[in-house]
């Protein structure tokens, strides 16, 4: 039985994390939605945001892509960022600005 290590522990929870985006954003339409339409992206966008992290989520795991996944997932967080802090929404930065931070630690460990 082989251990797991944290890095290894934490990449895979962001590679959850993307997963769980890509669905939400992917499918859950009614959900997103509004809110997409309301920051003024196209109402095409939540599938580009989607089919995104699902390339973060893929790039994640392996050790030969997690830097190029780090990066995609560090511009997709920095971008929501930008965006909830744009529209004056402060609160709603707070949770992709820690897994930016996950992220930057992850990308940390691999080089």
């Amino acid at each position: 039985m082989s251990a797991v290590s944290w890095v290894q522990a934490l990449t895979l929870a962001l590679a959850a994390f993307f997963v769980v985006g890509f669905v939400i954003n992917t499918f859950m339409v009614k959900l997103v939605g509004p809110e997409y339409r309301r920051w003024g992206y196209p109402e095409w966008f939540h599938f580009v945001s989607g089919g995104l992290e699902l390339m973060v989520a893929l790039l994640l795991p392996a050790m030969a892509t997690r830097l190029f996944g780090v990066a995609l997932g560090s511009a997709i967080m920095l971008a929501a960022i930008a965006t909830v802090v744009w529209h004056r929404e402060y609160r709603r930065a707070v949770p992709p600005l820690g897994v930016f931070i996950l992220l930057v630690i992850v990308g940390a460990t691999a080089i």
